[in-house]
């Protein structure tokens, strides 16, 4: 029998949440408030997918490692789905506005576009559109 998840919940540590929830408000995500407090807040990216963004004083509880600071080191790049490279390009183009930075160049493969950026806090993510009928 295989695990199968109905949600997932990435936990990433920032340094300001007010800033944190600005940045990500501009990009068009939302925030469950019912999970928001003064150090963290549930950010949706979609019906099963949500990111915690916590304060790096509230992330530390939750862990005895050292947390890793995403602008000298990466543990993890997230990717989302775009439904074009236009809205791959207006998602980075809005990030970049809103204060992050890119991560690396456009990457065009034909049956697969994706663009990516940092956050504020040095957090890749990758903005991906991919031809569904291409890999079908």
């Amino acid at each position: 029998m295989s695990f199968r998840s109905s949600n997932i919940f990435v936990n990433l540590p920032i340094k300001n949440l007010k800033k944190s929830v600005e940045f990500f408000s501009t990009l068009g995500f939302e925030f469950n408030q019912q999970f928001t407090d003064k150090t963290t807040t549930c950010m949706i990216v979609s019906d099963n997918i949500f990111v915690m963004l916590l304060e790096e004083s509230r992330f530390q509880t939750f862990t005895n490692k050292d947390i890793v600071d995403a602008t000298k080191a990466t543990e993890v790049l997230i990717a989302l789905s775009a439904e074009s490279p236009e809205q791959v390009n207006e998602m980075v183009n809005k990030a970049i506005e809103a204060g992050g930075s890119h991560a690396n160049e456009k990457q065009d493969h034909g049956f697969m576009y994706g663009w990516s950026f940092q956050d504020l806090d040095g957090h890749i993510w990758e903005v991906v559109y991919m031809d569904e009928d291409y890999v079908e």
